[in-house]
């Protein structure tokens, strides 16, 4: 997951070529080494502003929501150029606050970035910031980057900035101020190091910075916090190399979904299943197809907290169901081959994935 901010791909006369120019061929270069790069651009209200002959940002939401509609064409524009000479398709997602508050929205939006990373895509996200309000506003790039690492399940959040990391005082202010080499994000002494003071072009600061790297954490993702203006950050860090930043969490992507569905106290439904599929979950970790399932009960949609009961009864296991209970009920005892028959479409091929599913 890399968030790149408007520092990086925008100056005074809207978007810099040559910064992206550095930007993408690094991104190509991870790409090119079967790295999944997930993409959240600011740049498009700066963008906007150029191209409209606005001298500073907007403070009204009706001129901001037009400078993005307007810039964002342009920045899906260098973005698409730049990785289809290096091969690559590119797909902008435009999300609000509400696409992540919703549970199907949330699942939705998940399952057209896998599938885009499936087909050698790289999706380039932003807030769609032209439809939305006050109200439902991420607010800043750096927490809708946090908030799609924890929706996609990332092994590590890149932020990239104009600063080396952070720093135990602003740089700017205190030239002698040491950075921060490797930290858990939860430190309370993190707080009295940060500010919140944007750029010229930005909305957030390091203080959002870090509590997008939280954010992340809960969710069992490690965040980096680097400098975007060199022109081997990246390359760096796909090194190994010690560069920016590390703030670190202390469980994976994956143990801490699982740790969230335990917790669920409250089963939308119930599923039940027979002995093989029960074994099967069990001793070997695999996910939940609708053929194992033989009885469904309750009123639940999809991505709602399920239980899984064997067939005498016992809960062996709670998940996030892919598909509603009349969906369910429709498909189950059927190989996941004849869901698209059954119901005219397939959302996926299991009744609840692995990665979704922990045994209790």
């Amino acid at each position: 997951m890399l968030k790149i901010g408007s520092s990086l791909v925008a100056d005074g006369s809207g978007l810099s070529e040559l910064r992206l120019d550095t930007l993408s061929q690094q991104i190509t270069e991870l790409r090119q080494a079967a790295i999944n790069v997930v993409i959240v651009s600011s740049g498009s209200i700066s963008e906007g502003m150029h191209r409209l002959g606005l001298a500073e940002r907007p403070h009204d939401l009706p001129m901001l929501q037009t400078a993005a509609a307007v810039g964002q064409m342009g920045l899906t524009h260098a973005y698409a150029k730049r990785f289809q000479e290096a091969g690559f398709a590119t797909g902008m997602v435009l999300l609000t606050h509400e696409d992540l508050k919703d549970r199907e929205r949330y699942l939705n939006a998940r399952s057209t970035i896998e599938t885009c990373l499936k087909h050698d895509v790289i999706p380039v996200i932003n807030e769609n910031d032209s439809v939305s309000t006050d109200e439902i506003r991420f607010g800043d790039n750096d927490t809708l980057a946090a908030r799609v690492a924890a929706l996609i399940q990332a092994d590590a959040l890149v932020v990239m900035t104009d600063q080396e990391g952070l720093f135990e005082a602003d740089p700017r202010e205190c030239p002698s101020a040491k950075i921060i080499k490797r930290e858990s994000p939860f430190n309370d002494a993190l707080d009295a190091m940060v500010n919140s003071e944007p750029g010229p072009f930005g909305r957030g600061g390091m203080l959002t910075k870090l509590r997008a790297a939280r954010f992340a954490a809960k969710s069992g993702c490690d965040t980096w916090i680097v400098d975007g203006r060199a022109a081997d950050t990246l390359i760096r860090l796909m090194r190994g190399d010690d560069v920016g930043t590390h703030l670190t969490a202390d469980i994976t992507p994956v143990d801490a979904r699982k740790q969230w569905i335990a917790g669920q106290l409250r089963s939308r439904g119930e599923v039940t299943i027979d002995d093989g599929a029960a074994r099967a979950l069990v001793n070997n970790g695999v996910s939940l197809l609708p053929i194992g399932v033989k009885a469904v009960s309750g009123n639940f949609h999809r991505g709602d907290v399920v239980t899984v009961l064997d067939d005498t009864g016992n809960e062996i296991a709670r998940g996030l169901s892919n598909y509603s209970d009349q969906e369910a009920r429709a498909i189950m005892g059927n190989a996941s081959s004849e869901i698209e028959g059954l119901l005219g479409y397939m959302d996926e091929p299991e009744m609840i994935h692995r990665d979704n599913l922990a045994l209790i």
